[in-house]
C-alpha cells in the first residue's frame, strides 16, 4: 500500500468511525421516500401502475418518510453539537425532508375530507352544460358524463355557494372569443370550439399524476347581455378535492379580467 493510499485509507476510517449511523441511516430513508413519492405520479401517468397502486405509493413515501424522520430526530441526538459524532445538520435535513414527504399525502387527505365526495362542478346546477365532443375521449374513465342530479346540486351549494353563473354586459361575440382565448391561456386542449352554439369544450390535464378533466363552456345572451356558465368533470376518482371548483374559479376570474365590464 502506497503512502498516499494509506492517508486516504485513515481518512475514511476516521469520517466513518465520526459519522452518526443514525443520521446518515434516517437521510437515506427520507430521500428514498422521496423519490417513491415523487414517482407515484408519473407511474400513473405513463400507465406502469394503476391508480390504486400509485396512491399505494404514496401512501407508503408518507410512512417512510415519518419513518426516516424519527429516525433523523434519533440521529439529531446522537450528533448534537458537542458529542463526538458528525451528522447533525445531516440529520436536520433529513427530518425537514421526511416530514415533507409526510405532509403532502396527509395534506391531501385532509382536504377530501373538508370537501363532499362529488367530482362534477357547474355553475348551473338546474340545466347543467352538456358534453358532447368529449365523450368519446370518456370512455375510458370510470365517471359517468350525465350530471348527478339534485344530490350533487346540494352537496355543491352547501360547499361552493360562490360557483354561479357569469354575467356581462359585452355581446356574447365578444365574450365568446374573450372565453376560447381564456381557456387556451390556462393551457387547456379545445377539443370543439362552436361559436354559433355557444360551446366550448376542452381538456385540461393535471401536472402531477396527469388526470384529465373535461371543461364545456357555455356562452348565451341574456337580458341584454351575456351570460357564461361553467361545467367541470373529473374522468375517474369520486372526490376531487375540490379541483374542479379551483378551475372553475380561476377560469371567470381571468374571463373578468379580460373582458372587464361584468
Amino acid at each position: 500500500m502506497t503512502r498516499f493510499e494509506r492517508r486516504a485509507d485513515k481518512f475514511m476510517t476516521k469520517t466513518t468511525k465520526s459519522l452518526s449511523i443514525l443520521a446518515v441511516a434516517g437521510f437515506l430513508m427520507a430521500l428514498a421516500a422521496t423519490v417513491a413519492g415523487i414517482l407515484a405520479g408519473p407511474t400513473y401517468r405513463f400507465d406502469l401502475l394503476s391508480l390504486r397502486e400509485a396512491f399505494n405509493l404514496l401512501r407508503w413515501a408518507a410512512y417512510g418518510g415519518a419513518a426516516g424522520g424519527v429516525v433523523c430526530i434519533l440521529g439529531l441526538i446522537h450528533a448534537r453539537p458537542g458529542s463526538p459524532r458528525k451528522g447533525f445538520w445531516l440529520a436536520l435535513v433529513g427530518l425537514l425532508i421526511g416530514a415533507a414527504v409526510f405532509w403532502l399525502p396527509f395534506s391531501q387527505q385532509r382536504a377530501a375530507r373538508s370537501v363532499p365526495p362529488i367530482h362534477d362542478i357547474t355553475t348551473d346546477t338546474s340545466n347543467p352544460p352538456e358534453f358532447r365532443a368529449v365523450l368519446a375521449l370518456r370512455a375510458d374513465g370510470g365517471n359517468n358524463p350525465a350530471y348527478g342530479g339534485e344530490s350533487v346540486a346540494r352537496q355543491q351549494h352547501a360547499a361552493y355557494p360562490d360557483i354561479r353563473p357569469a354575467r356581462f354586459a359585452a355581446a356574447a361575440d365578444k365574450v365568446f372569443s374573450a372565453a376560447l382565448d381564456t381557456a387556451r391561456g390556462m393551457g387547456w386542449r379545445i377539443v370543439t370550439s362552436v361559436p354559433d352554439q355557444g360551446r366550448i369544450e376542452a381538456v385540461d390535464t393535471t401536472f402531477w399524476f396527469g388526470f384529465r378533466d373535461d371543461v364545456v363552456i357555455r356562452v348565451t345572451d341574456s337580458n341584454g347581455g351575456t351570460r357564461v356558465d361553467l361545467r367541470s368533470a373529473s374522468r375517474v376518482g369520486v372526490s376531487d378535492i375540490g379541483t374542479n371548483a379551483r378551475r372553475i374559479r380561476r377560469f371567470l376570474s381571468s374571463l373578468r379580467s379580460r373582458v372587464g365590464d361584468t
